[in-house]
């Protein structure tokens, strides 16, 4: 059984079983048909996963791994807010007529700032300190700027990452505001595993530990019967990861250079429905 599947059954059992539903209150999620969509969740869960022993990618359902990545790129590597140099459509709802999400994710990303060292943005501030001072307790990022904030089509979900080295380990807590558990979780787990994985290499570290804080943790009203179907399943065993190894170079990474061998998965049926 994947270990990914084991966190993602045990989190959607207690979410069902414990947690709360908002129903009595005014949500701004709609479906489709204008419909407020409710959720039940739990709040403050936190998963871990050992990168250096498995990859958390789930089988319970196909995650689609190549998108993700694509999406971790746009973000972390282009550092763009356009949904024109993204290769999917996953954030069509939230672009306006030019392709912008405004100043959301990557373009907080590629915000400048002075420090002794130079100047330097987000990213490029977690590669000098990785490589020059991986002792810092002050290596992380952070998405939620609140002076921009209504200049985002969508505040950030995925909002920080924290990273810390410990014995040649990189190991990151990332901070999320909000978890849909079927549309998403996955999803983000394997991003940011991703990113572990390449921040580890282009550094000469190994990958240690990724912490999932999940702040308001949940199951819409309209994915609960998808959820308990999955949750029933028998999952496989992880696929193996792999990453060019001879990629030193945070900015060389493509999609191409990364792979899942004998990645098994159980079919989904039907569609979806995704509260906007």
């Amino acid at each position: 059984m994947s270990y990914a599947d084991r966190v993602y059954i045990e989190t959607c059992k207690r979410i069902l079983t414990e947690g709360t539903w908002d129903t009595d209150q005014t949500v701004r999620p709609r479906w489709e048909d204008g419909s407020s969509a409710h959720t039940v969740k739990l709040f403050g869960v936190v998963n871990r996963y050992d990168l250096s022993k498995e990859f958390p990618i789930m089988t319970l359902r196909r995650t689609y791994w190549k998108s993700c990545i694509d999406e971790l790129l746009w973000i972390w590597q282009k550092k763009s807010n356009n949904v024109h140099d993204l290769n999917s459509h996953i954030w069509d709802s939230w672009a306006d007529e030019t392709g912008s999400i405004g100043k959301a994710y990557g373009y907080q990303l590629a915000q400048k700032h002075v420090y002794p060292e130079g100047t330097f943005d987000q990213v490029d501030r977690v590669l000098y300190q990785l490589k020059n001072d991986p002792a810092s307790r002050r290596i992380l990022t952070s998405m939620y700027n609140f002076s921009d904030l209504n200049e985002m089509h969508l505040h950030p979900c995925a909002y920080s990452m924290t990273f810390n080295v410990s014995a040649n380990r990189l190991n990151a807590i990332l901070n999320q505001r909000s978890q849909d558990m079927l549309t998403a979780n996955n999803w983000n787990v394997v991003q940011y595993a991703v990113l572990v994985h390449m921040f580890a290499q282009v550094s000469g570290l190994e990958p240690g530990e990724l912490v999932h804080v999940i702040a308001d943790c949940h199951i819409y009203d309209r994915h609960v019967d998808a959820v308990e179907k999955m949750i029933a399943l028998e999952p496989y065993d992880a696929p193996a990861f792999s990453m060019n190894p001879d990629v030193h170079d945070f900015y060389a990474f493509k999609p191409s250079d990364f792979r899942f061998d004998n990645y098994r998965y159980h079919p989904f049926e039907g569609k979806i429905p995704v509260a906007v």
